[in-house]
């Protein structure tokens, strides 16, 4: 194929399989609900999930722990570990950043226990 002719078809392709995509996920939530219907279940209410009212706490803690991964990862970069090489070193800042940002997601994990215990508690 000509390097013209895939270069109309690509937006295209894209543009036809988003749409299939979207359509086929509305299809299959609408003919899921009907069927919840028939069977006389309620299709608004999903009673498996928790309601998790700390997801700002969660962010929050987790970009706050990427951002000192991040920093700490710069410090390590350009003051002793890595400064007599020519390249840069991308691993440090990947494994920073996924270190604290678990951390911070810990955190956050222990501080919704500690809050469910005590309202568990009262």
């Amino acid at each position: 194929m000509d390097v013209k002719v895939i270069g109309v078809m690509l937006p295209i392709l894209i543009s036809l399989g988003l749409f299939a995509m979207i359509f086929g996920i509305v299809y299959l939530r609408s003919r899921e609900k009907m069927a919840m219907i028939e069977r006389g279940m309620n299709p608004g209410i999903d009673v498996g999930k928790p309601v998790s009212r700390n997801y700002v706490l969660t962010w929050g803690l987790l970009l706050i722990g990427s951002g000192i991964g991040l920093f700490l990862a710069y410090t390590l970069d350009a003051t002793q570990y890595f400064s007599s090489r020519d390249n840069d070193n991308p691993a440090i800042y990947f494994a920073m950043i996924a270190i604290f940002g678990g951390l911070g997601l810990f955190t956050s994990y222990l501080i919704e226990k500690k809050e469910a215990k005590k309202e568990a508690g009262e």
